[in-house]
């Protein structure tokens, strides 16, 4: 097998004609990259919503046994890769690592490793993925399992291809260099990605990191622990708003009707404080199979939707922002006013910031709500028939009272209400207080 930096060359030599022999598919590569700047700065997605494609990277990627996934956000105003940026954005990810494949992968347009395997747990969406850092950096490094390259947005000199054309990375950054930035006593993880910011995007990127949101870790499979901060010689200088979130999960599952309980807690410590906050919340997941009219291309492989309903036992972790009560495994920024936060493979807008309301697909996930709804809150009750009244008024509280501002989500209650009159499991008293 070819070392890793054998293996840069010969993509180099082969696919881009770089010291080889022409490449007759050259053209075909002209035009897909053409394709990819178009789309890349043609789509309405603020930093917010790229820093939360590299959390699904992280989660669509694998890892060893034993090992608790993590992923760290460090900015730094070190110039570490000699390229005279104002601010670089180091990502650190203890994953297995590269393979020559994702390496292949990474220098095509439209061949993710990931692509039509929705079924097998992949949540990262079919587009500009990991070419989505350009746009807040111009030159985006790679370091991992014995890879260490950098991709340009400008065209390679020698074959006139931007953002897919691998080159190596000589002298800058030292291994040392970096473990200066991350922690020169720890090891480093397998991969680290290293952006020298735009500076146009600097002051973008700190008012997003500081706004990672507690509960981002809800509803991953696999990280469990995500922090973000600053790295600078003087502290003073220091802008962003640190945050350390970690998640366990309590695996006494208890099944039934197609569906699964158990309990995540949450613990957030910001800016370096030693007090913690923490919450548990009680989740509800449970399978609907997918009606014909309700299916669409983007998900044609998919035979179930999975409807995760997540009840916060104590007050949500925040950081003094509203919450958001929908998620697409990462959240949206739709404020329901509900008591609980609903999740599934809703299909997004463009910006990421809320799910497609007149779309089908996610129509068809909002009809099974009810149902997922009043099966949990069912459940919960159950649990707490032998406890004190206190508890059984906690449950309660879980009734989405309040109207929505969605008309879409307004449906949703307005069905929980009236299945609840079918089950007769609440007091009358407490379904008149349906505003």
């Amino acid at each position: 097998m070819a070392t890793p930096r054998k293996h840069v060359e010969q993509i180099t030599k082969t696919k881009f004609s770089i010291g080889g022999e022409p490449n007759p598919l050259i053209e075909d590569l002209h035009q897909a990259t053409k394709h990819l700047s178009a789309e890349l700065y043609s789509k309405d997605v603020h930093f917010f919503r790229y820093s939360l494609f590299l959390v699904y990277n992280a989660e669509d990627n694998e890892y060893l046994e034993g090992v608790d996934p993590s992923l760290e956000f460090v900015l730094t105003s070190r110039d570490i890769m000699g390229t005279g940026a104002p601010a670089t954005l180091l990502i650190f990810n203890n994953e297995k690592g590269f393979s020559s494949k994702n390496i292949e992968s990474i220098c095509s347009v439209g061949r993710s490793t990931k692509k039509g395997n929705r079924k097998r747990g992949y949540i990262g969406e079919k587009g500009i993925g990991f070419k989505s850092v350009f746009l807040i950096t111009a030159q985006p490094y790679i370091f991992s399992n014995g890879y260490q390259i950098r991709f340009t947005e400008n065209p390679c000199p020698h074959c006139g291809l931007g953002y897919i054309v691998p080159e190596w990375v000589e002298g800058n950054p030292s291994l040392s260099d970096i473990k200066k930035v991350y922690d020169s006593g720890a090891t480093l993880p397998t991969t680290t990605l290293i952006l020298p910011l735009k500076p146009d995007k600097v002051k973008p990127v700190k008012d997003q990191l500081s706004k990672v949101h507690p509960e981002v870790l809800l509803f991953l499979s696999k990280i469990k622990c995500l922090s973000v901060r600053e790295d600078n010689e003087d502290p003073r200088l220091n802008t962003v708003c640190a945050i350390a979130i970690t998640s366990e999960t309590n695996f006494v599952r208890r099944k039934n009707v197609d569906a699964e309980s158990y309990t995540i807690s949450l613990s957030a410590e910001e800016n370096g404080d030693n007090s913690e906050k923490e919450c548990s919340y009680y989740m509800w997941k449970q399978r609907f199979p997918v009606k014909e009219g309700n299916k669409v291309e983007r998900r044609m492989d998919v035979e179930e939707w999975a409807i995760t309903l997540a009840f916060p036992n104590q007050e949500r972790l925040n950081r003094g922002m509203s919450s958001p009560g929908v998620y697409a495994f990462l959240p949206t920024e739709m404020v329901t006013n509900f008591p609980f936060i609903i999740h599934a493979d809703f299909l997004l807008a463009s910006s990421g910031e809320t799910i497609l309301l007149g779309d089908k697909w996610n129509q068809g996930i909002l009809d099974c709500v009810s149902s997922a709804f009043i099966n949990a809150f069912t459940s919960l009750v159950k649990m707490t028939e032998d406890a004190p009244v206190s508890s059984l008024s906690r449950m309660l509280a879980f009734l989405p009272l309040n109207r929505s501002s969605y008309a879409n989500l307004n449906a949703v209650r307005e069905s929980i209400r009236a299945r609840l009159i079918e089950e007769s499991i609440v007091p009358v008293e407490v379904l008149e207080r349906f505003l």
